[in-house]
């Protein structure tokens, strides 16, 4: 049998116990302090002695006067002595009730200290694995309900990377029996004598091929885990804007940002796809970077058609376009927005829309600074 130590079969590991044996040896030396001090500092007698009995017919008191039964001790009367109701007004007293005040104060402190310590241990543990769903599990640390929160938070987060490892095969196996027959029509479509027909079904297999890998290619990035760097991110937008000018739009930069620690193929993603979607609806865009100390904000102008106001939070859906201004004419599948948030949100970051003043579209990254 196992030797379980004295301190776990006798004392359960518990907040409350933690938390009432703090209290507990709190008051203990609280009163064991105030005790020593009131009886050092405080006054000896709250009241002064009696005087002496006056002698008798002018003689000396006799030995056999000083055991006869006196029912009221000579001395002044009792309106002229000290009051009892004083003494909280000595020095002592008010010493003694000052300790217990600091001493049950320091405990207080102290032991919402180490109540709320392992909590704040496990909300950290638990953002890294929201960040990252393949962080090593968490090592159990605490008392008794730390410690089950954090095997049951582990044995979630095992389950959590089986289904996203299930899902990769799945889409693996999708993809593949998906291409399958598209690759047949397309063999097929050649053979086809009317070129107006030709052309409306090859362009609408390259939409289906075009929707199979904007959705794989989002499934992919949401189940992908990235390691956290020191990224410099005035030089990825500015590589960003060049790759745009190189394709014939007019990309312009703004602004500077010291390194940022962020995952940088999602990050790169996320600016990408934002820039990618101003060039396209209004040929142009601006990025504006601003730094300080808690965070990095990143602009992406441009002076387009815009967004409706009612419909600026649903653009950000899978799968939503705006037929006004952005139909499957101009490309698209209505991924790219929803791309861009989540990698925003990967990074810990902000992606906000905003109609411009003048016309156009505002995309905001905030990145914050940890």
């Amino acid at each position: 049998m196992k030797h379980m130590p004295l301190s776990a079969s006798l004392i359960p590991n518990t907040i409350f116990a933690r938390l009432f044996a703090l209290i507990l040896i709190a008051l203990i030396c609280s009163q064991i302090i105030s005790s020593v001090v009131f009886f050092t500092l405080g006054p000896s007698n709250h009241f002064a002695p009696p005087p002496a009995p006056e002698p008798m017919n002018n003689r000396a008191p006799s030995e056999r006067d000083m055991f006869v039964f006196n029912p009221r001790p000579p001395g002044p009367p009792f309106e002229q002595r000290p009051l009892a109701r004083h003494r909280w007004l000595n020095p002592g007293f008010i010493m003694g009730f000052t300790v217990q005040f600091l001493a049950l104060a320091i405990a207080a402190w102290f032991g919402a200290r180490t109540i709320a310590r392992p909590i704040q241990q496990l909300r950290d543990s638990a953002t890294k694995i929201g960040d990252n769903i393949n962080t090593p599990p968490m090592a159990a640390f605490g008392p008794d309900e730390i410690r089950e929160a954090t095997h049951v938070l582990n044995r979630m987060q095992e389950r959590i990377r089986s289904q996203l490892e299930e899902r990769g095969r799945f889409l693996a196996a999708v993809s593949h029996d998906l291409r399958t027959p598209l690759t047949r029509m397309r063999l097929r479509v050649t053979h086809i004598a009317d070129n107006f027909d030709k052309e409306k079904m090859n362009n609408d297999i390259d939409e289906m091929a075009a929707m199979l890998d904007a959705t794989l290619n989002y499934l992919r990035g949401e189940a992908q885990t990235e390691n956290w760097n020191q990224l410099d991110i005035q030089a990825l937008v500015e590589t960003i804007a060049e790759d745009a000018q190189e394709s014939g739009f007019a990309v312009t930069v703004s602004g500077s940002a010291n390194p940022l620690l962020a995952q940088p193929q999602s990050l790169r993603r996320c600016i990408s796809n934002l820039v990618a979607n101003a060039v396209q609806y209004a040929g142009h865009a601006e990025l504006s970077i601003n730094d300080s100390t808690t965070s990095v904000i990143i602009e992406v102008i441009d002076h387009g058609p815009g967004i409706p106001e009612n419909k600026i939070n649903s653009v950000f859906e899978p799968f939503v376009r705006l037929e006004v201004s952005r139909n499957k004419n101009t490309g698209g599948v209505g991924l790219g927005l929803a791309i861009a948030r989540e990698a925003a949100l990967r990074n810990g970051g902000e992606l906000t829309l905003r109609n411009a003043p003048g016309g156009g579209l505002i995309a905001r990254l905030t990145l914050p600074r940890k």
